[in-house]
């Protein structure tokens, strides 16, 4: 497993007691000395007791101990300072920025000058739905494009079957990476893997409690948007959809809505696939409408906007302070 000690060093740092990411970003570049880092947390930070480097290094041999049993599942661990740490996409506050990454796979592709789209969607899309969505990404990766998505069942795992059978995808996990959620994609994970995909997580340790999971699949939803050019949404419920179709035999999943609103949040372009004739009255398409009506920037997938998704994002001019020139 490949580690810099600048990277140990930050996800040391982030244990301490009030420290998260936007503590992170406002007082670190990246390769500072323990030296440093202790005295920042006494100086910049509210512990209660002073650190000491005794204390810091200690805790640094305490997580050390425990990468070592992801030896055989990760590659490595980089982080903010790190030479080609991947840079996220869009507008994004510093307490949403990723400081670090575990991986598996071809790390490469997350650079900022890789060509990535983000395709979600819900967990039991119809199969006239599934169908689309495969046409859909077969013609992304045509253009040597790398698909993106969180291995969810559903929608993420009809984009992950389709781009390894001729690109390359990217999975973003909730968990570590010797714990690949949901169990039942295993398979599949290793078969992006295979295909000289990536997969990537914040994560070592496995979660203590389901609102510890909860949190984190929100995490990661915020990722599958930092991490691409555009997001496409397949299909999804809207928060109201239960009460409005009286659907109440199934919880209905929430994380392409959290996905979609932190792309708009972000300034990522955001498409979504929709026929007014022949899914107006499909729940499953609720989302999909909603943010039609909401934003007049959310792009309607057509064959000709597709063609100008992937032409803008081959054509992409140089990002300039992590911001990404808008579509038209």
């Amino acid at each position: 497993m490949i580690y810099t000690q600048n990277a140990v060093n930050i996800l040391t740092t982030i244990t301490y007691k009030g420290i998260g990411r936007a503590w992170i970003v406002k007082n670190l570049k990246g390769k500072e000395s323990v030296e440093t880092i202790v005295s920042l947390l006494n100086t910049k930070s509210k512990q209660v007791e002073e650190v000491t480097i005794d204390d810091f290094e200690f805790n640094k041999n305490q997580i050390l101990k425990k990468l070592s049993t992801l030896e055989d599942s990760c590659d490595g661990l980089i982080a903010m300072g790190d030479k080609n740490f991947p840079k996220y996409r869009g507008t994004v506050k510093e307490s949403e920025q990723p400081i670090f990454l575990f991986y598996k796979g071809d790390i490469d592709l997350l650079h900022i000058e890789n060509n990535n789209i983000t395709v979600i969607g819900l967990l039991n899309p119809d199969e006239e739905i599934e169908q689309r969505e495969r046409k859909i990404v077969q013609e992304i990766i045509k253009h040597d494009i790398t698909i993106v998505s969180g291995l969810a069942f559903g929608c993420d795992s009809i984009a992950h079957q389709e781009a390894i059978k001729g690109g390359k995808t990217i999975a973003i996990l909730p968990s570590p990476l010797n714990n690949i959620l949901p169990a039942k994609n295993k398979a599949l994970a290793y078969e992006i893997l295979e295909e000289g995909g990536l997969l990537i997580s914040e994560y070592y340790e496995d979660f203590k409690s389901r609102n510890e999971l909860s949190s984190r699949y929100k995490e990661r939803d915020r990722l599958q948007a930092l991490f691409c050019d555009t997001i496409i949404l397949i299909a999804s419920y809207a928060q109201d959809s239960a009460s409005r179709w009286n659907i109440h035999n199934q919880k209905l999943d929430s994380g392409a809505r959290l996905a979609m609103g932190d792309a708009k949040k972000y300034n990522i372009t955001c498409a979504v696939m929709y026929n007014d004739n022949i899914d107006n009255n499909n729940p499953m398409f609720d989302l999909n409408r909603q943010l039609i009506k909401e934003n007049s920037s959310t792009m309607i997938l057509t064959n000709k906007n597709l063609e100008k998704i992937i032409g803008d994002i081959k054509n992409k001019q140089s990002f300039i302070d992590g911001k990404l020139p808008g579509f038209d």
